[in-house]
């Protein structure tokens, strides 16, 4: 294998944040790589040469590849931070996004009948239901108010904490926690103390379960050969998926559509339009907007050599918006047939959880928009706090929204 003799354009770093007032485009410097071509040499701040790939159909290539890893262990590179010398453990028991086969399967599984379409399509109505409470909260207090704490996070904080059988009291707390290895802005003290104290509440639900079941998911598992140190691990992944990727859609799609009035007066006008604006908010949006592989052998994609070991950042915020795949990809449309998106990744890996999502965000927007017609931003957009760049799931840290009472 060789690579191309022409040549090759470089990365030097990931930017820190998006441009000023756009806050819903991949950053620049992503988006004239992908102009470059679908691939891009990467320096990384240790000094190791990897990959950045930018295009749709590599990055759903590379997805869908065993040769390139998702072991956590051979992720001894970071597009941000410099880990030289920095040995790095193996996943946790459990932890099976950072795994490959045949581990991964051990615990990927046992949970996929519990995340089929149509048992997500049976919890619509629960949906419902927390969604009107909060809808109902919301207009009772009146406006304003920070609609990601009022709405786009409590929505589907309780269904995975209901999901798993997490007692509704605890729930605060493990938002926090949630929030802390998530936001990209937590010191490592910090992260390692709210991992710490997330595992250690999660061993003790383990434990109960096993001892008393009840009925939901992780009280199902403990009916198996998972010991409770992997089923801390799993529901650990779960917990923070779940709360962490749905929330950041609610919130950051209802700001895109707030500056979208065209579209947002669509879906108002036509509720039935959702499940084509879910996929489109997904596919603009992309608040998974990267992910790391690490190649195990010599591998040729779009005529260049991936050298063994190389890590490879897949830019899926970018592949969203490849004019290749989507056309005029950086334009908002929800009559758009979005299908074969990304945001949810592809291959084994692809999200567990993603009719759930679908199910949430399916309830959550129309029934926002048609309970409050005049809602609005209660502050100009620039001044709207994004999270940055850092941030494992892009979004907003507070979205201020006011209408007429």
């Amino acid at each position: 294998m060789s690579n191309r003799s022409e040549p090759l354009h470089t990365v030097a770093t990931l930017p820190p944040a998006r441009p000023p007032g756009c806050p819903f485009d991949p950053p620049a410097e992503l988006l004239d790589a992908r102009r470059y071509g679908p691939i891009s040499r990467y320096s990384f701040p240790d000094g190791h040469q990897g990959w950045l790939i930018t295009g749709y159909d590599l990055v759903r290539t590379v997805l869908a590849d065993s040769r390139f890893s998702s072991r956590k262990e051979l992720m001894r590179h970071h597009p941000l931070i410099d880990y030289s010398g920095v040995e790095v453990p193996p996943a946790p028991p459990g932890e099976f996004l950072l795994m490959d086969e045949p581990q991964h399967s051990r615990y990927r599984k046992p949970l996929v009948g519990k995340f089929t379409v149509r048992r997500m399509r049976l919890l619509t109505e629960r949906v419902e239901q927390i969604t009107a409470e909060h809808l109902d909260a919301m207009e009772e207090a009146g406006p304003p108010t920070d609609l990601v704490t009022a709405f786009a996070t409590p929505i589907p904080a309780i269904m995975i904490c209901e999901l798993l059988g997490v007692p509704y009291a605890d729930r605060g707390s493990f938002q926090k926690q949630v929030e802390s290895f998530m936001s990209g802005e937590t010191s490592d003290e910090d992260l390692i103390a709210a991992y710490t104290a997330t595992q250690e509440y999660l061993a003790e639900l383990v434990a109960a379960k096993r001892a008393h079941p009840t009925d939901d998911v992780l009280s199902d598992l403990t009916d198996s050969d998972l010991t409770d140190e992997e089923l801390r691990g799993m529901s650990l992944i779960l917990l923070a998926a779940g709360l962490d990727t749905t929330a950041n859609m609610l919130a950051l799609g209802t700001f895109a559509l707030l500056r979208h009035p065209a579209q947002l007066a669509a879906l108002r006008a036509d509720p039935a339009l959702a499940d084509r604006a879910v996929e489109e908010l997904l596919r603009y949006l992309s608040v998974a907007k990267t992910l790391m592989r690490t190649a195990l052998e010599d591998v040729e994609l779009a005529g260049r050599t991936i050298e063994a070991g190389s890590a490879v950042i897949l830019s899926y915020n970018t592949a969203n918006r490849d004019p290749e795949r989507f056309a005029d990809p950086h334009v908002l449309d929800l009559h758009r047939q979005a299908g074969g998106h990304l945001a949810f990744g592809h291959g084994i890996h692809q999200c567990l959880g993603q009719q759930l999502a679908r199910v949430e965000m399916r309830v959550a927007f129309p029934a926002l928009l048609g309970r409050f017609p005049t809602l609005r931003l209660a502050v100009p957009a620039d001044d709207v706090a994004l999270r940055p760049e850092t941030a494992d799931v892009y979004g907003v840290k507070s979205l201020p929204v006011t209408w007429d009472a």
